[in-house]
Formats: structure tokens, C-alpha cells, sequence
């Protein structure tokens, strides 16, 4: 969790830096969307072979690698000069982190039984709302050291912000442990039994995952997951990327801006707990992520017929509640029909084609910005994409129960 936290500040704080940055270095509504989005092309490359590299030579030092280049990179981001720096620095940022998030999602996958991973997936996955909830207020404060030593306030966001991650780097490589054998903190009894659990139960679904590397990239259920999550992280990143521009845009200060931005994630992290635990609960994965989804859609149309700062954040309590949910039950049901391997492939496949939304959803809404003048119609886009998202996983489901119904026959 603090790893991700970290992780979600140094990914979408450019929110906040754009609200002095982009009038420094010129930057219009379509240069800083598709600078902030080509971060995720960065990750749609490295992705998977950052993943299998995880696998081979364990958590520790592959997530170490990961934060101290990222939080490098992430400081560098105070030098940019231009378009072109911009960019290319984003671009690495997304290079040196892919791999993080599906590395983790792989990793609890090690250490908690499937019964019980999404609620904990919820729990790994609160630090994204989390971050914005208290990174808010801290980046807003940031902006306020301008002038200090002669740097722009945007520019000691990213130095200060940046510095956690590459400490963490350095913790990690001390005290992360690759896999419950290695478990020296647990007792006896206790580390037995969870490898026993968890062997058991990669042996219960050997007859039907998926094991190889290739059906984790080519099988058409991990495709059609890829796609749901590309809406998810639509919605995802364009409140981070955007939501604080969009506040902005009432006449707000950048510290009331900090405020009222870190209202609906604090609303998000108890809805997404409480979300989980009731599928985890249940042991239903399908609908859970298809109410969330519409949820979600039905905040950002809210958001684009907004005419006041308290519509405006009540929408996108909804759109954050919806997007914090859906992804837990989400991130679930890879590994009903993937493992070993393939889970590593098919998890990193799905995280890589999936957050290209998280390119595409902020670069159009910047493109349509600067034709129209208004947020409206990218807001009205970025929900259509969560409305294919609840459609496709009704489908998906269905393939899914069909492929279990034959192995079990």
C-alpha cells in the first residue's frame, strides 16, 4: 500500500503541477492531455517482460529496481524546458514503473488464497484514492514554495515528491519477502499452512488454467479483460490528470482546489472496501464490477452537465466510488482461469492494453477541450468507455462460466 501510494502521487500529480506549470512552459489543453498520457505508453512496451522478469527473480529485487528508477525520473520531471522534454520524460516514467502495479496484483496472488483477494486487492488498491486524498492538499502546498531558491512551485512538487520513492527502493531490497517458503516472520505452523493452502489450490485449478506464457497473452478472455480495464483506467486517470483543472476552472484557489479534490477519493476508499469485501462475501466478481462501471459512467455525465463546484465534486464522488470499486472484483478474475506463468503474462497483458485508456481518456479530453472551450464532451466520451466496459464483462462472464462448466463435465 505504501508503495502504491507513493507509486499514484508521482503518476498523476502532473494534475496539480499543470495549474502553474502549463502557463510557465506554454502548454495547451492538447500538449499537457497527451503528455500525461504518454506515460502509459511506456508501460503498454515494458509491461509484460517486466512481469515475466518478476517471476524469474522475485519481488524484491525487481520492485526495488522499479521505485528507485521511477522516483529518478519523476524528479527529473522538474527540469522539463519544453514540449519535447515533456514528453520524453513521461515516456520513461511509464517505462521505469511498468510493472509495478500487475507485479503486485501477481504477488499477493503468492501469499492470499482466492477466496480472499479481492478484499485484500481492495486493500492494496485504497492507496490510489488515499493518495490523492492526502496527496492533495501537500501538492497544492508545494505549489506555494514558489520562488524558493530560485525554482517555480511546480518544480519542488516533483523534487520533494519524488524523493519517497527512492527511499522506498532501498526498504524494499531490505525487508520484502518473495514467497511464503521464505516467510521467517510467520510461525512454523503458520507458514506451513499457507504454502499447503496455496499449493493446494494452484493444484485444484491445474486442469483448467492456463499455464504458458503465450495463452497468458493470447487468450481472447485475457483480451476481452484488457478492454474492460481500459475504460477503468479512462475513468481513473482522467480524474487524476483533470479533476483538479476541472475544479480549478469555478475560480477556486489552488489550496481550495486541494480541498475539495481530496473529497470524493476519501468517499472512494471506504466504498471500495466495503464493495470488496461484500464480493469476496458473496463470491461474485461479474456484477460487481458492471454496477461499479455504470456507477462510475453516470458520475462523469453528472460531471459534464455540472454548473457549480458543489455539483461538480458531488459527480465525481460518484465517478470515484465506481472506478475505486470495479477494479478490486476486476483484478479477481484473471486468475480463475490463469496461473503460473500465464497469470504473470496474462495479468501484465491485461494492465498494459487496459491503462492505454489511461492515455487515451486525458488526451482527448484535452484535444476536445481546446476545440470546444468546455470539459463537457471528453467527460461524455470517457463514460461511453465505461459503459463498453459493463457491457463487455457481462460477456466475459459468460465465456468464463461456459469454459468451468466444461472442465467440471
Amino acid at each position: 500500500m505504501l508503495l502504491y501510494f507513493v507509486a499514484f502521487i508521482d503518476r498523476v500529480n502532473i494534475g496539480f503541477a499543470a495549474l502553474t506549470m502549463n502557463k510557465d512552459l506554454g502548454f495547451s489543453s492538447s500538449v499537457y492531455g497527451f503528455g500525461a498520457g504518454i506515460f502509459f505508453w511506456g508501460y503498454f512496451l515494458f509491461e509484460v517482460p517486466s512481469n515475466i522478469i518478476l517471476d524469474k527473480v522475485g519481488a524484491r529485487l525487481w520492485i526495488a529496481r522499479v521505485m528507485i528508477t521511477w522516483g529518478l525520473i519523476s524528479g527529473a520531471m522538474a527540469f522539463v524546458q519544453g514540449q519535447t522534454s515533456f514528453y520524453i520524460l513521461r515516456f520513461l516514467l511509464g517505462a521505469a514503473e511498468a510493472g509495478f502495479f500487475p507485479g503486485i496484483i501477481l504477488y499477493l496472488s503468492y501469499w492470499f488464497p482466492a477466496r480472499q483477494r479481492a478484499a485484500i486487492t481492495a486493500l492494496f488498491m485504497a492507496a490510489a484514492p488515499l493518495s490523492t486524498v492526502l496527496g492533495s492538499p501537500v501538492s497544492a502546498a508545494l505549489l506555494e514554495m514558489h520562488g524558493l531558491f530560485g525554482l517555480k512551485g511546480w518544480q519542488w512538487l516533483f523534487l520533494v515528491e519524488a524523493l519517497p520513492a527512492v527511499l522506498l527502493g532501498f526498504v524494499v531490497l531490505g525487508f520484502l519477502t518473495d514467497r511464503p517458503e521464505q516467510a521467517k516472520w510467520l510461525g512454523d505452523d503458520e507458514r506451513q499452512w499457507l504454502v499447503q493452502t496455496m499449493n493446494a489450490e494452484r493444484a485444484g485449478k491445474a486442469a483448467s488454467a492456463s499455464h504458458s506464457v503465450w495463452r497468458g497473452l493470447t487468450d481472447p478472455r485475457v483480451l476481452a479483460l484488457s478492454l474492460v480495464y481500459f475504460g477503468t483506467s479512462a475513468g481513473l486517470y482522467t480524474l487524476g490528470v483533470w479533476a483538479p483543472q476541472i475544479i480549478k476552472s469555478f475560480g477556486l484557489s489552488n489550496m481550495a482546489v486541494g480541498s475539495l479534490n481530496a473529497i470524493p477519493p476519501t468517499i472512494a476508499v471506504v466504498g471500495m472496501y466495503l464493495w470488496s469485501r461484500h464480493s469476496d462475501r458473496t463470491n461474485e466478481r461479474t456484477w460487481h464490477v458492471v454496477i461499479a462501471c455504470l456507477v462510475a459512467s453516470a458520475g462523469l455525465a453528472l460531471a459534464g452537465m455540472s454548473t457549480g463546484v458543489a455539483s461538480v465534486v458531488a459527480a465525481l464522488v460518484l465517478v470515484n466510488v465506481g472506478i475505486s470499486a470495479a477494479k478490486p472484483p476486476l483484478w479477481s478474475m484473471p486468475t480463475l482461469f490463469l496461473a503460473g506463468p500465464a497469470a504473470a503474462s496474462g495479468i501484465a497483458t491485461i494492465n498494459s492494453i487496459g491503462n492505454l485508456g489511461g492515455f487515451v481518456g486525458p488526451a482527448m479530453i484535452g484535444w476536445i477541450k481546446d476545440l470546444t472551450g468546455s470539459f463537457e464532451g471528453g467527460l461524455y466520451f470517457v463514460c461511453a468507455l465505461l459503459l463498453l466496459s459493463a457491457a463487455l464483462t457481462l460477456l466475459l462472464s459468460r465465456s468464463i462460466g461456459r469454459s468451468q462448466a466444461a472442465v467440471a463435465h
